[in-house]
């Protein structure tokens, strides 16, 4: 049985998000957590975020066993986008476009 564990409103573009989310695909959960804890940024933190929280999920809520857990997916999709302005030179305007990102990890048990 496939457990998901998704964060919202994550403040990094899902452009940056994905590198650290190739990284972890089909790996099992500690091999994955293993590998985010040496990428640079904040951005493999919140991934290693949201795959603790979905390991934590299928063991609590599922009852799986915690060493056999594989990333089945994961997907970084973009959220809304916070628009901001700001003042430029000569009385003209800038636009600051904060993008974010919904983060979802789904893992299952692999298989004997």
């Amino acid at each position: 049985m496939a457990v998901r564990a998704m964060l919202k409103g994550v403040g990094i573009s899902s452009k940056r998000l994905r590198p650290s989310l190739e990284i972890v695909r089909g790996k099992l959960v500690q091999e994955a957590l293993d590998t985010l804890r040496f990428q640079p940024g904040p951005a493999a933190e919140r991934v290693a975020e949201v795959l603790r929280s979905a390991a934590a999920n299928a063991e609590n809520n599922a009852g799986l066993n915690a060493s056999r857990l594989r990333v089945i997916s994961a997907a970084a999709d973009a959220g809304p986008v916070v628009k901001r302005w700001r003042a430029k030179a000569r009385g003209r305007v800038g636009r600051i476009r904060r993008p974010t990102s919904h983060i979802t990890i789904v893992v299952d048990e692999k298989e004997a």
